[in-house]
């Protein structure tokens, strides 16, 4: 799989909290590692920006992730997330999440809506916005 396509990217440590009792990454840990992926999407893109100005932003509405390969402690996972698609008030985002060795752990797939916590509604992705995203 090609990884460089994907613009962003974030070195997460692994904690030993992030282990389940087969003393590998828990699954659970890899969803706050595609948590952390979004973050730094919204960030970077100026979502976050957007949101502590105006009360608008995004908010999540489907997430999955396919399991590959299991991640250890001690160690280091490498986050990757790119825009997937784009649509009139929704778009989605893909994650690697790959180990020290550049393997792919996971592959995971977010789906977000643009949301208006005022009005307690969606609103449609402004062009300015729309034009940032697709930089990723």
């Amino acid at each position: 799989m090609e990884t460089e396509s994907y613009k962003l990217k974030l070195d997460l440590r692994i904690d030993w909290s992030d282990l389940d009792m087969y003393k590998h990454v828990n699954n659970i840990s890899f969803m706050r590692y595609m948590q952390s992926g979004r973050v730094n999407f919204w960030e970077a893109s100026g979502i976050y920006e957007m949101y502590e100005d105006s009360n608008m932003g995004t908010m999540l509405v489907s997430t999955h992730c396919d399991f590959k390969k299991s991640l250890y402690y001690p160690g280091k996972t490498i986050v990757k997330t790119k825009l997937d698609f784009i649509k009139n008030s929704s778009f989605g985002l893909k994650h690697l999440i790959l180990n020290e060795a550049l393997e792919i752990c996971a592959e995971g797939k977010d789906i977000v809506v643009c949301y208006d916590f005022e009005k307690d509604e969606t609103f449609k992705i402004p062009e300015d916005l729309r034009t940032k995203l697709s930089q990723f």
